[in-house]
């Protein structure tokens, strides 16, 4: 199959904006991530604080979604060591701090990293600046730290009411607001609605690049919710959320899961406190007010007990909006 010359921009983090990378890049030859820095948990957390520099947790898993190297490479960049000082610690972070400190900076790291694994496309933070997530719980508590936010909301059993970063106005590099500005088709999502999402659109100039496209601006609704971050939320919910945080003019499409989600895949998530994310008719309805034309179908795909997005789906729905725009 030939890959089609459109740019294709998706913006995120976490394990959802990888899958879908991983598909995507055998449909378009041009494909930019832009993912989030906020992390300061797990291993990230230790090297940003030990070191100085950004969270590269996002960063990785992106950069591997659109490299073609050897399962073995493959393999030693995801090995997280288990014991001794290193423990916790991921291989592929440990060579971005490394390039990091050989270069002296995370953007240019990442741009030689890119090469070194031979990336089919370009992965940028969404700022180079230190920057973290603060979030509202709906009592009121403030919560400091992208990691800490969702296990505050748990414990006191309360919704996360609004989030920012601090400091406010952060700066965008600006290979990131020309990817944006010169992409045929920018895909919001997946990825946590809080914690990978929404930090992007906190971003001024990258969310003002996205208001002023004139091209399909897309979201990937989650399949399931996100105990301490999306309890209880439809469809419907993540897109006012992310209305009322950054504005109503970031989307033109929706796309929800609509094929159902296998029982016994269910059932791990479901004794975590996840349920699966619904879209009735009359929620249908209210996006089409809002001008966003949800689309409903199957993109879903079971491995090994893991509920994923069908990246080669949704991909293949993407040409399909491409040609029909």
């Amino acid at each position: 199959m030939d890959k089609r010359a459109q740019k294709i921009v998706v913006i995120g983090g976490g394990t959802g904006t990888s899958v879908l990378l991983s598909g995507l890049k055998h449909y378009f030859q041009d494909v930019a991530a832009i993912v989030t820095v906020a992390d300061n948990g797990g291993g990230s957390g230790v090297l940003r604080e030990d070191l100085g520099m950004l969270p590269p947790g996002d960063v990785r898993s992106c950069l591997l979604a659109l490299s073609d190297m050897e399962p073995v490479m493959e393999k030693l960049l995801n090995h997280r060591f288990s014991q001794g000082r290193l423990k916790g610690q991921n291989c592929g972070n440990l060579l971005i701090a490394a390039m990091t400190e050989i270069y002296g900076d995370f953007g240019i790291a990442i741009e030689k990293l890119s090469g070194v694994l031979r990336v089919n496309g370009r992965v940028y933070p969404m700022t180079l600046k230190d920057v973290n997530l603060a979030a509202t719980l709906t009592s009121g508590v403030k919560v400091y730290g992208e990691s800490q936010i969702p296990l505050e909301a748990m414990k006191r059993g309360e919704r996360i009411q609004r989030i920012w970063l601090e400091p406010e106005e952060v700066d965008a590099p600006r290979e990131s607001v020309e990817a944006i500005a010169s992409a045929d088709c920018i895909i919001l999502g997946p990825g946590s609605l809080y914690t990978s999402i929404l930090p992007n659109l906190l971003v001024p100039e990258l969310r003002e690049a996205i208001e002023q496209a004139k091209v399909p601006r897309i979201y990937v609704s989650n399949i399931m919710s996100q105990p301490g971050e999306t309890d209880g939320f439809t469809m419907l919910d993540h897109v006012r959320v992310i209305r009322d945080h950054a504005g109503s003019h970031l989307m033109d499409y929706c796309l929800v899961h609509d094929g159902g989600v296998p029982e016994t895949a269910l059932e791990r998530y479901e004794e975590d406190g996840a349920h699966a994310i619904c879209c009735d008719e009359e929620e249908k309805k209210q996006l089409k007010a809002w001008g966003i034309e949800p689309i409903a179908a199957s993109f879903v795909e079971v491995a090994k007990g893991y509920i994923r997005h069908d990246a080669h789906a949704i991909s293949r729905q993407i040409m399909d909006i491409l040609d029909h725009k």
